[in-house]
């Protein structure tokens, strides 16, 4: 082959590579997009669905129980992210993709279909528990099958950046959810007929076919091509690859992935915190007018966007580790203080408040998912990384906006959140500080995690 063939034969493969790589964030982004869209217009419509399914309570007591269901539908996580994680790492990063994105937007589009209490009384609640329930089973391997498949496509020295594209997607499934309840609420009001008849239940049904596009995408793609590499290297040594990679992971990854599942506890707790319950937490609590809030929260996503990337891209030079303990400490110190400022109730006030936890949280988030996947090797990576993460979102992140109302009914303070997000990130601190550095590691060459927790 002649030089210039061999040189057009090189760009031809890097040219293929950057477009394979750009289906596999697209459809990432988009796959992990409908489930935070799905969420945002749960969270941000919560007192309109609350009307819906359980009339004649209280306006607090009905958005507890709101959250409640959304609280319990988490339970289930665990379970999915085995499922999905075992099925990730036997059959391949593609098949759990493409078959959990059916499921998840088809439980979201089935809940736009369900009746309210009017009509089934207490089977109204119920059917919609069942769907969040299967929405939430579906989702957990979601995420992390999302930032696991891109974080095997991308170049090691840009791992960061392209991992955060995850919580990118799920900001901007925020951001469009809270510009769709803003919309409602400005055009007919949070309580008119036509938003608590219809208009709730369109965010719901867009799942469907914006579901079937990425499922359509996914199956149209090749497996990742580090996941590929370790199923014909052990191929060529005649070995198949894990039979039951959950069990490889508690037994030979237990310590790893206990400080993963700490790491991700701030994580879980923080986003719902700062992204979806505090709009709901002005209004409910401190009697803040919600487009005002509405308006915060937008304001806030735009920016969580752009800071998402920017801070992926830091820890590509910076380091995770050096990053999310960053973030531990932020939280730690600024938390409280903050939750004070809110009850100013200035417009602008509450606006920076917000905005700098929200910077506080994308140290975190940017860096979180190219994190996981340096944890664990190739052949538990999927389980290792959707078991931490669904863990610690199934109990600690579904239910943060419900304990957090909790916590003010039971104490009477309304800082009472606070707290908790301290005692939270000091979990996380003491998980980080216990923790290891394997930013821009080739993933084919991560072994066995434990011998990096020496020290």
């Amino acid at each position: 082959m002649t030089a210039e063939a061999t040189m057009n034969h090189h760009d031809y493969s890097e040219a293929e590579k950057h477009k394979t790589l750009k289906k596999v964030v697209g459809s990432s982004f988009l796959g992990n997009f409908i489930e935070w869209f799905d969420y945002a217009s749960y969270s941000y419509l919560a007192t309109v669905i609350s009307l819906v399914f359980f009339p004649g309570e209280d306006k607090m007591v009905a958005t507890m129980m709101t959250f409640g269901v959304f609280a319990l539908s988490f339970l289930v996580r665990p379970i999915g992210a085995v499922f999905w994680g075992n099925m990730g790492d036997k059959k391949g990063r593609k098949w759990a993709l493409s078959i959990s994105i059916l499921m998840m937007s088809g439980a979201t589009f089935l809940i736009g279909c369900l009746p309210g209490y009017a009509m089934l009384g207490v089977g109204a609640p119920l059917l919609l528990l069942l769907l969040r329930m299967v929405q939430s089973f579906s989702a957990s391997g979601e995420y992390a099958g999302a930032a696991t498949f891109i974080a095997e496509y991308a170049p090691k020295d840009r791992r960061g950046f392209y991992c955060s594209m995850v919580p990118a997607s799920t900001a901007t499934g925020l951001l469009v959810g809270s510009f769709f309840a803003t919309a409602m609420f400005s055009l007919w009001g949070a309580e008119s007929s036509f938003v608590v008849d219809w208009g709730w239940r369109i965010p719901f049904w867009l799942a469907g076919p914006l579901g079937y596009i990425t499922h359509y995408i996914r199956t149209h793609l090749e497996d990742s091509p580090v996941y590929e590499k370790m199923q014909q290297e052990l191929a060529a040594k005649g070995l198949s690859g894990e039979d039951k990679p959950i069990r490889t992971l508690f037994k030979k990854h237990l310590r790893p992935l206990l400080i993963s599942f700490g790491c991700c506890v701030l994580n879980a707790v923080g986003f719902y915190m700062v992204l979806t319950y505090m709009p709901n937490y002005l209004e409910a609590v401190l009697n803040y007018d919600p487009a005002s809030a509405s308006i915060i929260t937008n304001i806030v996503l735009i920016v969580y966007i752009g800071f998402i990337f920017l801070s992926g891209h830091i820890s590509d030079s910076w380091g995770r580790k050096r990053m999310l303990i960053i973030a531990c400490v932020g939280f730690i110190v600024i938390t409280i203080p903050a939750f004070m400022l809110l009850s100013t109730m200035n417009f602008l006030i509450i606006l920076i408040v917000e905005l700098v936890m929200c910077l506080m949280l994308c140290i975190n988030d940017g860096t979180l998912a190219s994190y996981l996947n340096e944890t664990f090797p190739t052949d538990v990576r999927y389980s290792g990384f959707a078991l931490s993460f669904n863990c610690a979102n199934a109990f600690f992140g579904g239910s943060a906006s419900y304990i957090s109302f909790w916590l003010i009914d039971l104490t009477g303070n309304n800082i009472a959140p606070a707290f908790y997000m301290v005692v939270i990130s000091i979990i996380a601190l003491i998980a980080m500080v216990m923790s290891h550095e394997h930013t821009g590691k080739d993933l084919s060459e991560i072994g066995d995690p434990r011998e990096y927790y020496k020290d």
